[in-house]
């Protein structure tokens, strides 16, 4: 590698960084969390889950850099504020949020109780909601921040019996355009990134079975399922100094399946 190089590389830096990733225990947020912590940032796992995360902070911490274990449940409100305060107490910032979270229920409407829909609204979309704006009360005071959510290609195109997931994806895309517009004058970006079809332990039952898979890799122009570790690259990227004037975007990482007709 020539010294030339370095300038240019060190955009993608993330050092002096703290950030916090929800569902970070396993899967894309997982592999969001080793990325950033291999770049520098000091990363906070989140999820409900002591024991796996203190696992996945172990895997990590063989290769990256810090990383400490956070668990509370996104979707209930006391302990995300109890959670934030510690953030405030024992860091004084938060420069990165990363929503990764989600839960998916994959049956027709009809068959949704009311309960069920808000259950599921609760985790996919206010939990995004209420953590931007606890994210945001720690990035203002500092004038500078960056607010990414994981949405999923679920938000712009849509299949049958999937209405709660597929609206509340779509929601969270609107929530970053808005954020984008409210907090873009603080310097505080919001984007999001919109996975595929990847090959993560939720998706192991479709990955699994020889038809369903054949169905979704041929929705996809490059033939196959995304590894978790392909999304890494689009999440540093985005909270890096590199993306400091990309605001309000949609980063569709999923092999092409959204172009294909």
């Amino acid at each position: 590698m020539t010294t030339a190089t370095l300038p240019t590389l060190s955009m993608f830096s993330l050092a002096g960084k703290v950030a916090l990733v929800t569902g970070a225990s396993r899967g894309l947020g997982l592999e969001i969390a080793r990325a950033m912590a291999g770049a520098g940032a000091t990363v906070l796992l989140n999820g409900r889950d002591p024991a796996r995360l203190e696992a996945a902070a172990a895997r990590i911490g063989e290769t990256a850099g810090q990383v400490i274990p956070l668990p509370f449940d996104v979707a209930d409100g006391a302990a995300l504020r109890d959670a934030f305060a510690w953030i405030r107490r024992e860091h004084g910032r938060l420069d990165v949020l990363v929503h990764n979270v989600g839960q998916r229920n994959r049956k027709p409407l009809a068959d949704f109780a009311d309960d069920e829909i808000r259950s599921l609204l609760d985790v996919d979309l206010t939990a995004g909601l209420v953590l931007a704006r606890e994210a945001a009360r720690l990035m203002l005071p500092r004038g500078e921040g960056r607010l990414i959510a994981v949405t999923s290609i679920a938000g712009q195109v849509a299949k049958a019996n999937d209405a709660v997931y597929t609206a509340a994806k779509a929601g969270l895309t609107g929530m970053v355009r808005a954020l984008a517009a409210e907090y873009g004058p603080h310097n505080i970006t919001s984007n999001a990134i919109a996975p595929g079809f990847f090959a993560t332990e939720t998706n192991a039952g479709i990955t699994g079975d020889p038809a369903a898979s054949a169905y979704f890799e041929g929705r996809t122009p490059m033939r196959r399922w995304g590894q978790p570790p392909e999304i890494a690259g689009a999440a540093v990227f985005l909270a890096s100094p590199a993306a400091s004037f990309v605001n309000g975007h949609v980063l569709v990482v999923d092999g092409g399946a959204t172009i294909l007709m």
